[in-house]
């Protein structure tokens, strides 16, 4: 586990407790923080990647977003699989060179998207028919974790790339808008995707709210679901038409079986090393989502 910060020790609990892996060491620039860790679960602490043990298949990468890329593409040269935390990148360029080089080595690069493994959405996903207009709503405290990029690219993404894997067509048009409020970067901003298709996806993200949500309603052609991430909970409507009578909206709890997400994005993870199964969102994807997401801010920006 490459970078124990807040959400890096996270990955480092579920690792420890998988049968399916075993968690050999931890690396942290900060040495007192990944002895930390490393003490809590009993593996080696190391200061530096260049210290890897020998005998490793895997990492997972959760360092400052401006340093995936050196830390990957090194991981990659050295024959590893590499689960690398989203935003993929800092910039295009280096999430290409990413992908580049994860081709060149032939070795697994995975984009952790934790969403796209939240029970809840793999619950509702395979109802999903034609979707028409989607609406997302992630909204969060305001922290100094993460503030080393916009919201965009800390927030916002997570719904991007989703909402990119249940639309089955080309970004069109991005009508967005952002604010500088508490940091040197955008703190709050909302795009309005429009594809192909003709599916309208509106997106708000904001890390200066008063309260914690994460929201997703789909709307599609005589029904709706609405989607509650942080409570892995969804609520489908449909409207019927019976045969000579009157039409009705009929409202369905959806069946979720729910599990941490990272739990179960990790488990892939570990499948995708072990040969059992291909990358459940690809390098290309996390790189796809990266674009979109800095044609946001560039809208943003004005230019």
């Amino acid at each position: 586990m490459i970078g124990v910060g807040s959400l890096g020790q996270h990955h480092a609990r579920i690792l420890a407790g998988l049968a399916e892996a075993r968690l050999v060491a931890v690396v942290d620039r900060d040495r007192g923080r990944a002895e930390e860790v490393a003490a809590r679960h009993r593996v080696a602490a190391l200061g530096d990647i260049r210290d890897l043990p020998r005998d490793l298949e895997a990492v997972s990468v959760a360092v400052p977003t401006v340093d995936h890329g050196e830390v990957t593409e090194t991981c990659l040269l050295r024959g590893l699989a590499v689960l690398v935390e989203k935003p993929m990148a800092a910039s295009l360029a280096a999430a290409g060179s990413m992908v580049a080089t994860a081709t060149r080595t032939g070795r697994p690069l995975f984009v952790g998207h934790t969403e796209r493994f939240n029970p809840v959405v793999r619950a509702v996903a395979p109802r999903l028919r034609a979707p028409r207009f989607i609406e997302a709503h992630r909204l969060g405290v305001f922290t100094a974790r993460s503030t080393d990029v916009d919201v965009v690219l800390d927030l916002m993404i997570h719904d991007l790339d989703l909402i990119l894997s249940l639309v089955p067509s080309e970004v069109k048009t991005i009508d967005s808008v952002g604010v500088n409020a508490l940091t040197d970067k955008v703190d709050i901003a909302n795009a309005r995707v429009r594809f192909a298709n003709g599916c309208v996806a509106n997106v708000t993200a904001s890390r200066i709210s008063t309260e914690r949500v994460r929201k997703l309603r789909i709307f599609e052609p005589d029904s709706y679901l609405s989607l509650d991430y942080a409570d892995q909970a969804a609520v489908a409507y449909t409207l019927r038409r019976p045969a000579g009578g009157r039409p009705e909206i009929v409202r369905e709890e959806v069946p979720v079986d729910r599990e941490e997400p990272l739990r179960v994005e990790l488990r892939s993870f570990l499948r995708c090393v072990r040969g059992e199964e291909a990358p459940a969102v690809t390098a290309e994807e996390g790189l796809r989502a990266l674009r979109v997401a800095f044609r946001v801010l560039a809208q943003i920006a004005g230019e």
